[in-house]
């Protein structure tokens, strides 16, 4: 039998196998018996992720002064002059100067076309989160201070891409290990926490509080901070295959903190309020993120696209919807407050909770005062990608 032949049960077989991975096999209840089959829903109108608009239309273009976002743009054109559609801005850019303001708006007015991004169902507006880069306390040594382990990737997580063979399963990376000669799911974080993997050999480094760890897993990247006042920068490299659980949503409903109290911030607090039960707190997130060690002392970390991330011009993206490396033009208001915050930013990085086509997480940079804002940034939100005039949208738009 051919491949094409084989390729739709096939298909069904491989997404038992994604879902038996990710820890969601349950099983089937028997079909009903039904005497015909139920009348087909009309078919949804398929709204376009981006629509182009008129500059005017754009939030807040005019209060903005793009060429803060003019060097952010320059090195996303690293990586975008060599994609179609993108050279001749990238040409272009590199020769403007950044002293002329006036010159860097005309540049991205008239050499690109404003593109509102809005969500399968036509809705414009969505949400947008904030990350950093946050510090931790860590040794080289365990002791009894340093006592979490920050881990590698371990030898024995398998990623099965089966992309080349079904195109449709395009998005997924399976995760698991070999048990004999089944593949089963990797270990889970209550698994790792309690040492049945990955080997100590495996250990980046120590460090003194699971809470700060903890939210490092969340931001991906970090600096570690040693005894002897070495920074170290550790980013993602990759993660266990378990989907991630909100311990916020969880706190949210035990009733340990209300909506309006809830923030990074707090989360921290009722850490140290609660030693005894945060262990069992975090367990119950099942993902867990292994990293590597940057060379050298660098001052922002590398996003998904390979450049440095720009803080308050980088955002983390859908890329699904955005394309990498774009300008995108966001309406919001500051954190925790109706201060509208309004300018062009460089869709630079991505993230595991960034899922959707109105959805951003935007990088305030490194350290404490950093971590307040983005700890506290969940607020409505409005984006516009600029796209090089003539150049088709992602979907044929």
């Amino acid at each position: 039998m051919s491949i094409s032949n084989c390729r739709r049960p096939l298909g069904r077989l491989v997404l038992v196998l994604l879902l038996f991975l990710a820890g969601c096999v349950t099983p089937a209840p028997p079909p009903p018996v039904v005497t015909a089959p139920p009348p087909a829903p009309p078919p949804a109108a398929k709204v376009s992720a981006l629509t182009p608009v008129a500059w005017a239309a754009v939030e807040g273009w005019s209060e903005d002064d793009p060429v803060a976002a003019l060097e952010a743009f320059r090195g996303s054109c690293r990586v975008l002059r060599q994609r179609p559609g993108w050279e001749s801005v990238c040409s272009e850019v590199a020769t403007l100067d950044i002293a002329d303001g006036p010159a860097v708006k005309t540049f991205f007015e008239t050499r690109f076309v404003p593109h509102q991004v809005r969500n399968p169902d036509g809705n414009e507006r969505g949400v947008v989160t904030g990350y950093y880069v946050p510090d931790l306390i860590g040794s080289r040594e365990r002791s009894e201070r340093f006592a979490w382990p920050l881990y590698a990737v371990p030898d024995d997580l398998l990623i099965i891409d089966l992309r080349s063979v079904y195109p449709e399963l395009a998005d997924y990376r399976l995760r698991g290990r070999l048990d004999g000669r089944r593949v089963v799911p990797y270990w889970s974080r209550a698994d790792i926490d309690a040492g049945k993997a990955p080997p100590e050999d495996k250990v980046l480094f120590w460090v003194d509080d699971p809470v700060e760890l903890f939210f490092l897993h969340i931001q991906g990247s970090g600096r570690i901070v040693l005894k002897e006042n070495e920074r170290v920068m550790v980013h993602y490299a990759d993660q266990n295959g378990h989907p991630f659980r909100s311990i916020g949503k969880l706190l949210l409903d035990r009733g340990e903190m209300t909506r309006d109290q809830m923030s990074m911030q707090n989360i921290k607090a009722w850490g140290q309020r609660n030693p005894e039960r945060i262990r069992s707190l975090l367990a119950e997130n099942p993902s867990y993120i292994f990293f590597n060690e940057l060379a050298g002392n660098p001052e922002s970390p590398t996003g998904a696209l390979g450049v440095t991330l720009t803080p308050g011009r980088s955002i983390a993206v859908d890329p699904r919807s955005i394309p990498l490396g774009a300008p995108v033009f966001l309406a919001t208001t500051w954190p925790t407050s109706p201060e509208p915050l309004r300018r062009l930013m460089v869709a630079q990085d991505t993230g595991g909770a960034i899922k959707g086509a109105v959805r951003a997480d935007f990088f305030w940079g490194m350290g404490k005062e950093a971590g307040d804002l983005a700890g506290r940034m969940k607020q409505a939100l409005r984006l516009w990608v600029l796209l090089p005039v003539g150049m088709t949208p992602p979907g044929g738009a």
